[in-house]
């Protein structure tokens, strides 16, 4: 019953604070709820519902629209025995980074992880930064262990992709020829979901696959831009046999 009470006064104190928010937003930019809802395309009892503090009865989705009818984002927050989830999501997407790197090793690429960069107002990291010297290649791996927005995970792989080869250069001593840009992510039933229903989108900015990717890693003779599959729990994190 403690848990139960605790979680509802989080959810209480959660919607209030999305709720002012919104209205403080709303008010900001002289709106009414009217032009709110309109605008984000919902009834307006989901805005009022939102600013009186009870967005736990509004969709999820519907939420999203409002705060974007406003130039806001939404985003859920997740929690699990009292901690933040994002610690989970980092252990995944660590298991991920070091599948690779070990893949990559065994095929004598040469490594590097976890690249900061600031350029031209862009400023970032990129996970994996690997190059094959026999045929002067560069892979820049970026790892996910969940999805969230295409759009930005597009836009800020246009951005690595292009810096990525003077960072290796600086680093490395030689000058990549070909660049391949490979989108990293865990096998998981639910991400796949995620890419066939952005199949037409991927297919565009993604069109590798499966054995083409894996082949390209064996002999990096081509640009490439596609997606690699791994498991992501390493070893260490796997429940050991008796």
């Amino acid at each position: 019953m403690r848990s139960t009470a605790s979680a509802t006064s989080r959810i209480s104190a959660d919607g209030t604070r999305v709720g002012g928010t919104l209205k403080t937003i709303r008010r900001r930019l002289a709106l009414t709820q009217e032009a709110v809802a309109a605008a984000a395309g919902v009834p307006v009892r989901d805005v009022m519902s939102i600013e009186a503090g009870l967005a736990g009865d509004v969709r999820l989705g519907r939420i999203r629209s409002v705060f974007g009818a406003v130039d806001g984002a939404a985003r859920l927050s997740t929690w699990w025995h009292g901690a933040a989830a994002d610690r989970l999501l980092d252990e995944r997407h660590a298991g991920l980074v070091e599948s690779a790197l070990r893949v990559l090793k065994q095929r004598d690429w040469e490594t590097a992880s976890e690249v900061t960069f600031s350029e031209f107002g862009e400023r970032g990291s990129i996970d994996i930064l690997a190059g094959y010297r026999p045929t002067l290649a560069l892979a820049v791996g970026e790892v996910k262990g969940s999805i969230g927005s295409m759009e930005e995970m597009h836009r800020m792989l246009d951005v690595k992709e292009r810096l990525a080869p003077g960072l290796w250069r600086e680093r490395f001593g030689w000058q990549p020829r070909i660049v391949g840009r490979v989108l990293i992510l865990p096998e998981d039933r639910s991400i796949r979901r995620i890419l066939e229903r952005h199949a037409a989108t991927m297919a565009t900015v993604y069109p590798a696959r499966g054995g083409e990717v894996r082949a390209w890693l064996r002999c990096p003779d081509r640009p490439l831009r596609g997606v690699w599959f791994l498991s992501d729990l390493p070893n260490t994190h796997r429940v050991p046999r008796p």
